[in-house]
């Protein structure tokens, strides 16, 4: 199934339609053009909902806040789950601030999104009402968060996806594991974001939140583990990471894949 969520995506360059932040409008949607799939990232309310209409998945990145963008998330947001089409959180430094975290938990409530992928303490905040994001960075180890990512996903039905050393998808009582990666993906900005694009990415082509959004974990993790022997530091990393995921072959990623589903 992995494989042939990977082959989908390069045949069909599924429409995925962001809206994200300035820090990382560039990276993630070069990361989707590397894997095969199409970005649009507009954010607009004239033509959100529109865009959504041209889109498979669409993409709600918090990380850099205003007004004006929050009611354009809404609007795309409820296009989208009218249409059917699947809708991924990401809950950027939710603890952090109350402004962030209230957005967030507004996004859950009005949109229902399919999957929310965050870090520990961004999927604690949402879980338990808790401050412990340093910025946009987890305090908290994966494990830390598991119990929360249950009740999360119970409580709005959505799939929960962890990033962490070890990354953990939950979705009702089902929880599967991901052990790809290297420390450079900690070192890059963005690596979150990528995370949650390339999630919208496989959530487009494979109709299962929950092995959409560990599928492209692995993939994620494995092309991390691709480009580190080849890079320097963090700046090659960065572009031998879209060569990973731009040329990884089936070998490659069934080789090295270390996913552990129910």
């Amino acid at each position: 199934m992995l494989w042939n969520d990977v082959t989908r995506i390069r045949d069909e360059a599924p429409v995925i339609h962001s809206i994200t932040n300035y820090v990382v409008m560039n990276t993630t949607a070069n990361a989707l053009l590397a894997v095969g799939a199409s970005p649009v990232m507009a954010h607009a309310i004239e033509e959100v909902a529109e865009m959504v209409g041209l889109a498979r998945a669409l993409v709600l990145n918090i990380g850099t806040l205003s007004p004006a963008w929050v009611e354009s998330m809404l609007a795309a947001g409820v296009a989208a789950r009218k249409r059917g089409i699947p809708v991924v959180l990401d809950p950027v430094g939710a603890g952090a601030t109350a402004y962030r975290t209230a957005v967030a938990h507004r996004i859950l409530a009005e949109v229902k999104p399919t999957i929310v992928r965050g870090n520990a303490s961004e999927i604690r905040a949402l879980a338990f009402a808790e401050s412990g994001t340093r910025g946009v960075d987890s305090t908290h180890p994966t494990d830390a968060a598991v119990d929360a990512g249950r009740v999360l996903s119970q409580r709005t039905g959505c799939t929960v996806s962890i990033s962490g050393v070890v990354d953990v998808i939950i979705h009702g009582a089902s929880t599967a594991r991901v052990r790809n990666g290297v420390p450079l993906l900690a070192r890059i900005t963005g690596s979150g974001c990528t995370a949650t694009v390339l999630t919208a990415a496989f959530a487009a082509v494979n109709p299962s939140p929950f092995h959409a959004a560990a599928h492209a974990m692995t993939l994620l993790g494995v092309a991390g583990e691709l480009a580190a022997p080849r890079s320097s530091g963090p700046g090659t990393f960065q572009a031998n990471l879209l060569d990973a995921l731009a040329g990884v072959t089936r070998d490659e990623l069934e080789g090295r894949a270390k996913l552990e589903l129910p």
